[in-house]
């Protein structure tokens, strides 16, 4: 789920923390996946006439598909990509997970309604609702990528917060998924749409993580409870604190406790044994691996075991499998160039430093921006 409503609201307040890029515009850059978000998108956007590619045993093959083109297309554009798969999900998330898995039986009691119906644009509707990332599918990708000599790694819980604490720590440049509680974690940079459809022809959008805050004029720990506000996987939210209200919320009383205490609870419904300070520790200091313990090397593809693993059963296409091949192959001598920033050594700015200029007309434009924040124009 990520955070509810979160992209917006940065949109709307602090436009100046977002931008949009061409892909090619990261070359030489190091980028850590969330790989489940990406199997979840492959298996939902990868389709003919509207269902999942298989083999003839009705064998799923879109998340294969997924991985192998739009890694090509990463490595294409020069991007050295790591994939971050998800460990074990936190207690907390639990309650999350349950209200998935009834949404799932609903949307199968829907689609059986669609189908005795024969309402075909229905019956995609919940069929894609139906999409779950199993095991099996984890796997096969681990395996596709040790044979295109793509790195990857497996989380001890949240991919999002590995990717995050690979981000901070300088392994890597950026964080790219589309759940944006990898801003919550504390990734300096959020890329959105990275391994979208090259068909799509969808920008690029660059989130940075400093700009925001700077903008929302928050400190981490504000940003934090804003996010639990708005609707994050391991708690309830206060019912009637929609993003709007819970903007004034942390900018008038600074954190939860002081809300909680202020609030009107006859007006806003608090959850009852409300777990906010799990969310908010887990958020803070979240299970990761130590990025600087991780070795991160990409190999050379094993042309004949890509070959054999979607070219049997799996009845890809070889010639044009051995051609993607040739890609990666092509992409490795490109990965030597590297980057032309990467030959300076960059002294430490903060951002407040180098925006002071720009303070006072900054702060202005972002407590107008709070204050009309929702409003019609």
């Amino acid at each position: 789920m990520g955070i509810l409503g979160l992209s917006k609201l940065i949109a709307d307040l602090v436009p100046t923390a977002i931008k949009e890029n061409e892909i090619k515009n990261y070359f030489g850059r190091k980028v850590a996946i969330d790989a489940s978000m990406c199997l979840y998108q492959f298996l939902i956007a990868v389709r003919s006439d509207g269902v999942q590619l298989t083999t003839v045993d009705g064998e799923t093959t879109s998340h294969l598909m997924g991985i192998f083109y739009r890694t090509i297309r990463l490595l294409d554009n020069g991007i050295k990509p790591v994939y971050v798969f998800d460990g074990k999900p936190p207690n907390l998330k639990g309650g999350e997970l349950q209200k998935r898995a009834e949404r799932r039986e609903e949307a199968q009691k829907q689609l059986h309604k669609a189908t005795e119906a024969g309402d075909q644009e229905a019956m995609d509707k919940f069929n894609r609702r139906l999409v779950k990332v199993t095991k099996e599918h984890t796997e096969e990708a681990k395996q596709l990528l040790k044979l295109m000599g793509v790195p990857y790694i497996e989380a001890p819980c949240e991919a999002e917060a590995q990717c995050a604490a690979m981000v901070k720590s300088g392994k890597v440049f950026a964080t790219a998924t589309e759940d944006m509680d990898a801003l919550t974690f504390g990734s300096s940079i959020l890329l959105r749409h990275l391994t979208s459809s090259e068909a799509k022809k969808m920008p690029v959008q660059e989130i940075n993580y400093d700009r925001m805050l700077h903008g929302l004029e928050f400190s981490v720990d504000q940003f934090i409870d804003l996010c639990i506000l708005l609707g994050c996987d391991y708690c309830e939210s206060i019912r009637g604190v929609g993003p709007k209200r819970a903007i004034e919320l942390i900018t008038q009383y600074k954190s939860i406790e002081t809300i909680l205490e202020k609030i009107d609870k006859k007006k806003y419904t608090v959850p009852e044994d409300w777990n906010f300070n799990q969310a908010r520790q887990l958020f803070k200091e979240p299970e990761v691996q130590d990025p600087q313990s991780i070795e991160i090397k990409w190999t050379d593809p094993d042309e004949d075991g890509i070959v054999a693993f979607l070219c049997g059963h799996r009845q890809f296409n070889e010639e044009r499998i051995r051609s993607g091949i040739q890609k990666i192959k092509k992409s490795k001598s490109m990965a030597t160039q590297g980057r032309l920033d990467s030959f300076f050594k960059v002294l430490p700015t903060t951002f407040a430093t180098k925006r002071k200029a720009e303070e006072p007309k900054k702060k202005d434009t972002a407590k107008k921006a709070k204050k009309t924040f929702g409003k019609k124009k």
